[in-house]
């Protein structure tokens, strides 16, 4: 097996369910050791009450072929992501690919809800999460980051550039925050450029995240069986496919044409011809534009 990534160092933050976890596992598949942060361990559970832990996600990194290492983290306090990262440097001396997966606002948005009847006190946290969490781990790891040339940054999001400057995203919260995100990759790009590092904001599409799959009564073997009330839900993906995003660009030596730039999983997966886990590339965020958001029936050929 191809192991692109041997030797190399990264850190996901926010790897214990979902997205995190699909890309730590693909990076550990590409031979990185990855440290794996988040809340929820096998002793203690964040807000979400849900049973999947970091240490789990850290041995589906080494079963991939890799090595993962759980630190448990609450990415809010600086001297815990300090720490982290002084873990990191002296365990390996280096940071080759930081991913910022940090959210943890699922339950705190109210859908089409004003700002002046939202909850106050979920939106502010939910953008704490959502932005401080990244800003503080930013602060922490771009040192070590950057003592190597060749670095990589993804900001992970919800929606490209793109689609989220025409369209309103869910809440006042919800969209701000994720805009915020991508403004990040934007910044970072200017500032780790002339540095010799990457950075790139990151979307998957509808993905068929654990809490997702709950959500519509299904698993990954039986989502399908969701089509009947939600029919757009054929465009979903797995957390795999923007783990394999992720790991083409740590192992692609241009990868600094992408720099400061907003990505997807679909777009990506044309780009490097990896494919979700049934083999096929579901193109999402062109989808939405071009079915669902214009009203057309639920039709996925052409866009996976």
């Amino acid at each position: 097996m191809s192991r692109p990534l041997d030797g190399r160092v990264a850190l996901v933050a926010g790897a214990t369910r979902g997205a995190g976890r699909g890309i730590a596992v693909e990076l550990g598949a590409a031979g990185a050791t990855v440290y794996v942060t988040g809340r929820t361990t096998r002793r203690r559970r964040s807000e979400y009450d849900r049973p999947e832990t970091i240490e789990d996600t850290a041995d589906l990194v080494t079963e991939a072929g890799g090595k993962g290492i759980a630190v448990p983290t609450d990415h809010l306090e600086p001297a815990q992501v300090r720490a982290l990262v002084e873990r990191v440097d002296r365990e390996q001396g280096r940071l080759d690919v930081l991913v910022n997966d940090i959210w943890g606002g699922e339950t705190l948005f109210e859908w089409d809800t004003p700002v002046w009847e939202h909850d106050l006190d979920k939106g502010l946290r939910l953008l704490r999460l959502a932005v401080d969490t990244h800003a503080i781990t930013l602060h922490h790891a771009l040192p070590l980051l950057l003592r190597h040339p060749g670095g990589l940054v993804v900001e992970m999001t919800d929606g490209t550039e793109e689609y989220n400057r025409t369209t309103y995203r869910v809440s006042f919260f919800y969209d701000l925050a994720k805009a915020a995100v991508l403004r990040m990759a934007f910044a970072l790009g200017h500032e780790l450029g002339p540095r010799g590092a990457t950075a790139v904001a990151l979307t998957p599409g509808w993905l068929r995240s654990e809490m997702m799959l709950d959500h519509f009564g299904v698993t990954e073997e039986t989502w399908r069986e969701a089509l009947d009330r939600v029919p757009h839900f054929a465009i979903s993906e797995t957390p795999r496919y923007v783990g394999r995003a992720v790991a083409a660009l740590a192992a692609d030596p241009d990868r600094a044409r992408f720099n400061g730039r907003s990505l997807s999983s679909g777009g990506l997966a044309q780009v490097y011809g990896f494919t979700d886990l049934d083999g096929s590339r579901p193109d999402a965020w062109r989808y939405l534009v071009e079915v669902q958001d214009a009203g057309r029936p639920a039709d996925t050929t052409g866009y996976r």
